[in-house]
């Protein structure tokens, strides 16, 4: 009786670093789907390796927890936000009014494309303290690099002033703020209104700050 081949195997030929490579991206795939769409109560390793196809024992080569699966989920998340958020803004130009309108348009549109995304970074997030950390010290990052892109619009020589700092803190809290009471429907506009009068506000916002500024100098 001939001997039957064996069966090609999932990996076969594929180099070791690239099998944990894809492994760790369908794992993250996998949270991504149940984080956002059921929640923490349906989020478990048990249910990720489920969701995955994959081996349990897979997962311990690419996460030590589940916090730190979730961990880096966030931080994919925010990776390709910024990603989306700077391309975006590349092609719009050298208006800043402009340039801060597109921004706070693809962020917006970010969450609203895809329900899961805002499931993930402003609901679920709060549901893990290593989760909740970084979420707090991805705000921190946000808000010194707005600070920086308004400390460039200042005049040759202007000293900085630490309203800058308090100006980006309340922008990029605010602007979260803003997403989750438009995602519950708590505002009731249009993305493209909400973009406009966001982006009228921050403005002000912006101006407001450089006057307090001006003022002390």
């Amino acid at each position: 009786m001939p001997v039957q081949p064996r069966a090609r195997t999932r990996w076969a030929g594929v180099p070791a670093a690239d099998r944990r490579a894809e492994r760790r991206e369908l794992l993250l795939d996998a949270a991504f789907e149940l984080l956002g769409t059921e929640g923490w109560s349906a989020t478990t390793v048990r249910a990720v390796c489920h969701e995955a196809k994959l081996n349990f024992r897979y997962f311990y080569e690419s996460f030590e927890d589940l916090d730190a699966l979730m961990v880096a989920l966030y931080d994919r998340l925010v990776a390709e936000l910024g990603e989306e958020v700077l391309t975006a803004v590349e092609a719009a130009g050298d208006d800043p009014r402009e340039r801060l309108r597109v921004a706070v348009d693809r962020i917006v549109g970010f969450v609203a494309d895809d329900a899961r995304r805002a499931r993930v970074l402003y609901v679920e997030a709060l549901g893990s303290e290593p989760l909740n950390r970084r979420r707090i010290e991805t705000g921190h990052a946000v808000v010194a690099l707005v600070e920086e892109q308004g400390t460039k619009r200042l005049p040759p020589g202007a000293p900085r002033d630490h309203i800058g700092r308090i100006g980006a803190a309340i922008l990029v809290g605010g602007l979260s703020e803003l997403i989750v009471a438009w995602l519950d429907g708590r505002i009731d506009v249009p993305r493209s209104q909400l973009v406009d009068d966001a982006t009228e506000l921050f403005v002000a916002l912006g101006e407001a700050a450089a006057r307090v500024a001006s003022r002390r100098t």
